[in-house]
């Protein structure tokens, strides 16, 4: 078999395996705020600066330690979530848009 010959199954292979790989990065799991402490929460923002967290089944956003972390036409909102021991706790920032009336 001549090596032209056996690179067409590889490349069959590689074809079939690789949006199998893809599918498996999107479904990786996300830190869950329910299943940790707030101040685990707290440092997770703080440190990663910003991070995409669990709150719920299917419920997940982005939560951020400073306005550093949004874009310029945001600014940050303050969040208290629930947790594993607190019902609220302040772990950060939500990024908002800043409403255009409040622009002029």
């Amino acid at each position: 078999m001549s090596p032209k010959m056996r690179a067409i199954p590889i490349m069959v292979l590689a074809a079939l395996v690789l949006p199998l790989t893809l599918v498996g990065a999107g479904a990786q799991n996300r830190p869950d705020s329910l299943k940790m402490s707030c101040e685990t929460a707290r440092r997770l923002v703080s440190e990663r600066g910003a991070v995409v967290l669990g709150t719920g089944p299917d419920i997940y956003d982005r939560y951020v330690a400073t306005q550093g972390f949004c874009q310029r036409d945001e600014q940050t909102d303050p969040v208290w979530l629930r947790t594993a021991d607190t019902r609220q706790c302040f772990i950060g920032y939500r990024c908002k848009r800043v409403s255009e009336e409040f622009e002029r």
